[in-house]
């Protein structure tokens, strides 16, 4: 058993940082290491390239790695980092984890650290155009809520008649509730359907180093080349595009050819286009001339089906009780859904135990203690007053006017989707108020929320807040 434990501790560890590191610096940095542990699990030895990648790994990751490793064991385990023999790293790709092939080999000197591979000009060099897709994320994975329904249909359209409307979709919402998977979803779906279809899904990051690098090579040609031919463009995260003149201006021209030519463009950003801050303002009423789409957190039961499917995919059972158990206590997202599964059936298979509420308890220790310091009533009512400018002794008074009584029912909303307080708890908790004041309260801002933008981006702020 103590062997069996000790082999699959590392490939434990990956699971778990796969969901918590972002996919660029994961796949850079963690996913080509190889490793060798004790029999006991009581220390791990990680092979790694060079050591230029040492000192990064050990800088930027050990920390983060061993305290993985000793919430799967259990136990402490000391962590070693080793140059990888030559020839293994150069004849072996086998031994890489995950399949991982070719992970020993040394960067170039140019690329920063958490670059990912593939910049233009090696494309270009290289005569191949690569979509970026991750061919996982479909639309038949993907589960479908009111909290991403809008914006799930929107994108299927897309995906189906490329070009005519919605053209630009933009959504928007939230970090982890699936706005990326709804993308590669609509341009793999366009794939199976013409696979002659040139697509590209890129990070607004991403563009923004492609057009410094055209700068610095005086490679403009090429960099027009590529994105002004794409029948496609999946650009995430344009809000990056704040402050950068020069790239706004190169992303106008991009878009203008495209849609020119009738070609697609989805985009993704944390908040809807008007709500953009330092972005030209005629880039943002592009944004807004086809089809803006929110994606809200998902509701409980949205996040009970997503646990049970992935849990799925990852070839394991979750019993209905421990997805509700997890689906309740994780509010937020669903990248957190993620992780926090990923810990539960490592910790699950590092142990050899089946999956329980109990076994969940254990795995999300950390994360369930630091919502429960962190997030309450009390705390809820303080930040919100102080967001709208009202008292927080106005929470509990019997005031009725629509400067103090509207925050006070955001207030009620947020304490009922931020904590495990039940309805008669909460009236208690505003000035011994019903139960059904707090029931209408929570449905009035529920119903708005998916009506209002306004009010809508005021919750979201609210609620990163309060997480911190």
């Amino acid at each position: 058993m103590i062997s069996d434990s000790s082999q699959t501790l590392w490939p434990g560890c990956l699971d778990v940082l796969a969901q918590e590191l972002p996919e660029q610096q994961f796949n850079t940095w963690i996913k080509p290491l190889s490793a060798q542990a004790a029999p006991d699990s009581s220390r791990l030895t990680l092979l790694v390239a060079n050591r230029f990648k040492m000192d990064w790994i050990r800088a930027q990751y050990a920390a983060r790695i061993v305290a993985t490793l000793e919430q799967l064991a259990g136990h402490p385990v000391q962590l070693e980092l080793a140059l990888a023999p030559r020839a293994a790293s150069a004849s072996k790709p086998s031994s890489m984890p995950n399949g991982a092939s070719n992970g020993a080999s040394p960067e170039p000197a140019s690329t920063p650290p958490g670059e990912p591979a593939g910049a233009p000009a090696r494309e270009a060099a290289e005569g191949a155009h690569r979509s970026r897709l991750n061919s996982a994320l479909t639309f038949d994975v993907l589960v479908e809520g009111s909290a991403n329904r809008m914006a799930r249909a929107a994108a299927l359209h897309v995906a189906g008649a490329p070009g005519r409307l919605y053209n630009p979709l933009f959504i928007y919402g939230g970090v982890g509730l699936g706005k990326t998977h709804l993308m590669h979803a609509v341009g793999n779906r366009l794939l199976a359907d013409h696979p002659d279809a040139k697509v590209l899904y890129i990070h607004a990051e991403q563009f923004v180093s492609d057009v410094v690098k055209s700068y610095q090579r005086k490679t403009f040609d090429e960099f027009k080349q590529r994105y002004h031919s794409l029948d496609l463009l999946l650009i995430d995260d344009v809000q990056f595009f704040a402050n950068k003149d020069r790239t706004q201006e190169e992303f106008f021209n991009a878009f203008e050819a495209l849609l020119a030519k009738k070609s697609h463009i989805v985009m993704t950003s944390d908040t809807y286009p008007k709500g953009l801050t330092d972005i030209h303002e005629r880039l943002v009423s592009r944004f807004d001339a086809g089809l803006t789409v929110a994606i809200e957190p998902p509701e409980l039961e949205m996040r009970v089906a997503i646990l049970i499917n992935k849990a799925g995919g990852e070839g394991a059972q979750m019993p209905e009780e421990v997805a509700f158990f997890v689906a309740k206590n994780v509010r937020s997202n669903v990248r957190e859904l993620e992780g926090a599964l990923r810990k539960i059936l490592a910790y699950s298979r590092f142990n050899q135990r089946e999956i329980s509420i109990q076994l969940a308890r254990e795995a999300l220790r950390d994360l369930l203690s630091i919502q429960n310091r962190q997030i309450s009533v009390e705390s809820i009512q303080k930040t919100v007053a102080d967001y709208y400018k009202i008292k927080v002794a106005d929470m509990y008074s019997k005031k009725r006017p629509a400067s103090i009584a509207r925050p006070r029912q955001i207030a009620m909303y947020l304490a009922k989707e931020l904590t495990q307080k039940s309805l008669p708890e909460i009236g208690e908790l505003f000035g011994g108020r019903d139960h059904t004041t707090v029931l209408h309260a929570v449905r009035k801002i529920a119903g708005e929320r998916q009506q209002l933008t306004e009010l809508n981006q005021q919750l979201h702020v609210l609620e990163q807040t309060l997480k911190g």
